[in-house]
């Protein structure tokens, strides 16, 4: 018996189904398994050379959880990655602002200085943290030089190994502080190349009225410029938090986690790799994953309102 031919809409969508068929095996393999592997784990108690028994099947509990978030240091991790999130976010966005901004009017050679801007961003990360450890040492590094023999600094600070000191009667989290300005330096050419692209496609009229009125450069920035880059900034906004919240390799390479640095991802990475305890890894990047979900839901939530009003 002869099949009935396909339709016009039945063959396209078949055809479709054809097109994404690849892209659907891939995000299943890459995205959608690893984390339906992760859950699993989570709530098993099995170390890392257990791993070939686990199964769907195994013995889940809420142990692993419950070991987490009661676990010292835990709560004081989360409050770090928030703090290095929000700040190193912050000044990231707020530096590349400042960069896109000097670097708005022509003159010769702007092509050369905005593509040296790039260089912290494709720099290796392992040839960067070098050259910070290298400038932040106590011992020979240039910073501590300037500092004693120019502005008079009584001794040398450990920026990457001291924890605190105090400044002014402040207790300054020195190493913290470190990191945060390293993650600075290497996220703002990011912010620097998308709110260059967004000032370049700006009418200049706007600014040219405001001019002839009489505004100020601040005025004219605050009014004109500055509504026009918040959609821009909001979604850098996001993205940067995202990725910092998330940083491992920065941090790592930088100080160990070590000095008040230890950040949820570190506290990961030892869990899985000191303590070979793979069970109680996964229970943590989860509870990371859902405190990251919840944040940037709110985070969307608040700009829809601000976007809508």
């Amino acid at each position: 018996m002869s099949r009935a031919p396909l339709t016009r809409r039945q063959s396209d969508a078949r055809t479709g189904l054809l097109l994404i068929s690849p892209t659907f095996v891939v995000v299943l393999a890459v995205v959608v398994l690893p984390i339906l592997w992760t859950v699993m784990l989570s709530f098993q108690d099995l170390k890392l050379v257990q791993l070939q028994y686990a199964s769907f099947f195994g013995d889940y509990s809420l142990d692993n959880f419950v070991e987490v978030l009661t676990s010292d240091g835990f709560w004081t991790s989360l409050v770090t990655t928030l703090v290095y999130s929000v700040l190193g976010t912050t000044l990231a966005i707020g530096l590349g602002l400042v960069a896109a901004l000097a670097l708005r009017q022509s003159f010769r050679g702007r092509g050369v200085v905005r593509a040296m801007m790039l260089l912290p961003y494709v720099a290796p990360v392992v040839a960067a943290t070098f050259v910070w450890s290298v400038m932040l040492n106590p011992q020979f590094g240039i910073i501590n030089y300037w500092g004693t023999e120019l502005l008079g600094w009584d001794e040398p600070i450990a920026f990457l190994t001291q924890k605190s000191a105090e400044v002014f009667g402040i207790n300054v989290p020195v190493a913290l502080l470190s990191v945060i300005l390293f993650e600075m330096w290497r996220s703002f050419p990011f912010a620097f190349l998308f709110l260059t692209a967004r000032i370049q496609a700006m009418p200049e009229s706007l600014e040219e009225a405001a001019r002839v009125d009489g505004a100020t450069p601040l005025q004219r920035f605050r009014y004109i410029v500055l509504p026009q880059l918040m959609p821009t900034i909001a979604v850098l906004a996001l993205l940067r938090f995202i990725w910092t919240f998330n940083n491992f390799d920065d941090i790592y390479l930088l100080t160990g986690g070590g000095a008040g640095t230890e950040v949820v991802s570190i506290r990961v990475f030892n869990y899985l790799i000191a303590r070979g305890d793979i069970g109680a890894a996964s229970a943590q990047a989860l509870v990371l994953a859902a405190v990251l979900i919840v944040l940037v839901t709110v985070y969307l939530k608040f700009a829809a309102r601000e976007e809508a009003s």
